[in-house]
């Protein structure tokens, strides 16, 4: 795009802002629901937390704060055209009185150049959707006050704040002080894939990668517990019990509860292990959550400060679920079932799932393994608490509050068995979700379907998520001035 250019779309769109107080850039008078700006870029970011997914396999941690900081500078652009609302991180801005197109503007801007900062792979795809929109992507010499330069404004004020906040985004921690992501704390697990010394604690597995080969994937982000959360005090805040150990009658009955479940896997069962499990082209737990308060946009037909509003909550909620779960995960270094089962059963005879092809039937305790595939047999990283569990349940009480309601009736149609089993075994069904805190629930449950997680992973799980929703809707009541 040519300076020239920039200059008389920049002119023309002003123009346009100045002549009407009732227009939106969609072309809505009154925009709801899936027709507003804030609905428009959440299906942007999990379009582009899709493609993250493909491109670097699932990483939770990290996306989850993606989509916190995304909705945390949409939120800051929003408040400055709302009379009550308080940013987070765009601070000593003058309350402007502008109309609806003025905040889809500074919407826009704000989420492009987050976007822009956090899935900077796909920074074509987010220039073509400004296109769409109108607006222009060149980001230098905006008119101060503009809803373009407060946008923009915003979300650097949101990028600068978070810089150094314990995510390790720019490799300023790592030894190399380039690598983004390393583990600067040094964890090492107690047990190597070979060699499990201490049942209690985690012990890494093999995978096959998608060219064939084996190798053990390393525990993914295990500093995220210093990661500084945004509503949250501390990461440590409401720190779960300790869970059960090797020999206790109560884990017992957890690894036998496993066993057993996995046994009779339901095609219904199949399906919503698979829909919650971070498989290709997964949104992650975070993305589900942004996906789930999109239909309740539908549902209950929003404006446009509905969803900002919403989008807000949401995000900020699961970023910091993930951190307080990553602080129990790491504080604990809790083992999975998959070492667990190994463990307790040995060479006795089970029944269980086979593999790829394979099916369901006897199999030594020791050849146990989750209901996935080889290229993502296992999360890896402690197991106490559930990551699923404490996200769905912090998300879903987050939605609750916020609406008012628990009620949500949403239906997912989906293929059980298309993302483990042979086409021959897929079979389509429908998973169905009455409320908010059913929805939590069973997004929970799936992992100790699907043999990831015990019982007690997923039920402390979702209780400390519920602690962190209910904290952190009082930092968002706050915020919006409420």
């Amino acid at each position: 795009m040519t300076k020239f250019y920039s200059l008389i779309l920049g002119l023309g769109f002003l123009l346009v802002v100045g002549c009407s107080n009732n227009k939106s850039i969609t072309g809505k008078s009154n925009p709801v629901s899936n027709e507003n700006i804030a609905y428009f870029w959440g299906k942007v970011a999990l379009d582009a937390t899709a493609n993250d997914t493909e491109r670097f396999s699932p990483r939770p941690t990290i996306t989850s704060r993606y989509l916190g900081l995304i909705f945390t500078a949409v939120f800051d652009a929003w408040s400055v055209y709302d009379p009550n609302a308080k940013p987070v991180y765009y601070k000593n801005q003058i309350k402007i009185k502008g109309d609806l197109m003025d905040k889809e503007v500074a919407i826009s801007y704000a989420a492009y150049r987050t976007l822009l900062e956090y899935y900077y792979s796909d920074s074509l795809y987010f220039k073509d959707k400004m296109l769409e929109l109108g607006l222009d992507t060149d980001l230098n010499n905006l008119i101060s006050g503009s809803p373009a330069q407060i946008g923009v404004s915003a979300a650097e004020s949101v990028i600068k704040a978070r810089y150094d906040d314990g995510s390790n985004q720019y490799g300023n921690r790592s030894a190399d002080k380039i690598t983004p992501y390393t583990d600067y704390l040094g964890y090492k697990p107690k047990n190597t894939p070979d060699l499990n010394t201490d049942i209690n604690r985690w012990q890494p597995k093999y995978f096959i990668s998608k060219n064939g080969e084996r190798y053990s994937p390393e525990c993914l982000t295990p500093y995220w517990q210093n990661v500084r959360p945004i509503a949250l005090d501390s990461a440590s805040q409401f720190r779960s019990q300790p869970p059960p150990q090797y020999g206790s009658k109560l884990l017992n009955d957890e690894i036998e509860e496993v066993v057993n479940l996995q046994s009779k896997l339901t095609k219904d069962q199949k399906a919503l292990v698979e829909f919650m499990r971070d498989g290709p082209k997964s949104v992650q737990q975070a993305g589900h959550w942004l996906m789930f308060a999109q239909e309740l946009s539908v549902k209950r037909k929003h404006s446009l400060d509905d969803d900002v509003k919403m989008y807000f909550l949401n995000q900020v909620v699961a970023m910091d679920a993930f951190i307080a779960s990553w602080d129990t995960k790491m504080f604990y270094d809790y083992a999975r079932p998959y070492a667990l089962v190994h463990e307790y059963y040995g060479e006795k005879i089970i029944e269980g799932w086979k593999g790829f092809g394979k099916g369901w039937g006897e199999i030594k305790g020791i050849d146990w393994r989750p209901y996935s595939p080889d290229i993502f047999l296992c999360p890896p990283f402690p197991s106490y608490v559930s990551g699923h569990s404490t996200i769905s349940g912090a998300c879903a009480e987050a939605l609750k509050l916020f609406t008012g309601s628990d009620e949500f009736d949403i239906t997912v149609p989906f293929v059980s068995g298309s993302l483990t089993e042979p086409e021959s075994e897929w079979k389509k069904t429908e998973i169905y979700f009455p409320t908010l805190t059913q929805a939590g629930e069973m997004a929970g449950f799936s992992r100790v379907l699907g043999g990831y997680h015990i019982q007690s992973d997923n039920i402390e799980g979702l209780i400390l998520g519920r602690k962190v929703a209910k904290y952190a809707f009082q930092f968002y009541l706050d915020h919006v001035g409420i």
